[in-house]
């Protein structure tokens, strides 16, 4: 039952969508969990728990999003979560809602008063990418650039060997135009690598040079996403969650590691056949993300 801002959710219809949720997310985070109490590691598969900030337990809570009253005695508990108030009697009124029972509802208007700053660089991130062209010509050498001449340099994952050694992965890197836009994958650059970059992107810069051929660019719309729970309903953030993962595989692939033995065959940049397969990857990549940013912006103005 909806009005034009406002909908409500009787209990066995949010619970529903609260353990389908729930399930998603545990078939990423249950092994994460259970390799971190081994104290085992994986090079693809732990990317979005250690890297980002959102941690599986924060991932697990399933949230409706702004304008949606959860109605019945479950949805109480949440009263004690940050961003939920209870919901006034016009809002019961306006969304349809039983007038008895327990009612709850993300507070939207302390939630912008308090994530303001984060809100606004969101939707300039979100809407100037989304309005430029895509680069295409990358070819994933940023993971190349952040071991370039490893004898003079600690390698980031020291359990890893390079698939082609230290000398073929130089080779590599010094026989292609580097063209990393991305400055969170820049900053991670051997020193010796960070002048072969076209581009010297900054944290000051990022909005302008954001774009949305770049595959970390479309693997943040996740951290986009989850910074502005519980304002977006989960189901969003996960689908945000689920494109990062698939696209961080694909960019390990492509690095200079060897993953072979994890189940990651290479995309092996360094010939003809290899870039042209990344490319198509990455386009692929870019389309989905496209719709992404849409919904993700779509979800902003609704605040």
């Amino acid at each position: 039952m909806t009005s034009p801002s406002l909908q409500w959710l009787e209990a066995e219809a949010w619970q529903a969508r609260e353990s389908a949720h729930q399930q998603r997310v545990a078939r990423y985070a249950d092994p994460y969990l259970a390799r971190r109490a081994a104290g085992q590691k994986h090079p693809v598969e732990d990317f979005l728990f250690t890297y980002y900030t959102q941690k599986p337990g924060q991932l697990r809570r399933w949230h409706p999003g702004a304008g949606v009253v959860l109605h019945g005695e479950a949805a109480a508990g949440r009263l004690g979560w940050k961003f939920y108030r209870a919901a006034t009697a016009a809002e019961r009124a306006a969304s349809g809602a039983p007038g008895a029972g327990a009612a709850v509802v993300v507070d939207a208007a302390e939630f912008l008063a308090q994530r303001a700053e984060a809100v606004d660089f969101a939707r300039i991130i979100l809407g100037r990418t989304a309005a430029r062209d895509g680069r295409f010509g990358c070819f994933g050498l940023h993971e190349w650039a952040m071991v370039y001449r490893q004898e003079a340099n600690l390698v980031r994952h020291e359990y890893l060997g390079l698939r082609l050694g230290p000398e073929g992965t130089d080779r590599v890197v010094e026989e292609n135009k580097i063209r990393c836009t991305h400055f969170d994958a820049y900053r991670f650059y051997t020193p010796q690598a960070s002048g072969l970059n076209e581009f010297t992107p900054t944290r000051e810069n990022q909005r302008d040079l954001e774009q949305p051929g770049c595959l970390h660019a479309n693997m943040d719309l996740y951290k986009w996403a989850y910074k502005l729970s519980p304002a977006l309903p989960s189901e969003l953030v996960m689908a945000a969650f689920e494109l990062s993962w698939r696209i961080r595989a694909m960019d390990m692939q492509a690095s200079p590691y060897d993953l072979a033995a994890w189940g990651y065959p290479p995309i092996p940049i360094e010939t003809a056949a290899g870039k042209a397969d990344y490319v198509a990857h990455q386009r692929g990549f870019s389309e989905e993300a496209a719709v992404l940013r849409e919904r993700l912006r779509a979800a902003l103005d609704a605040l």
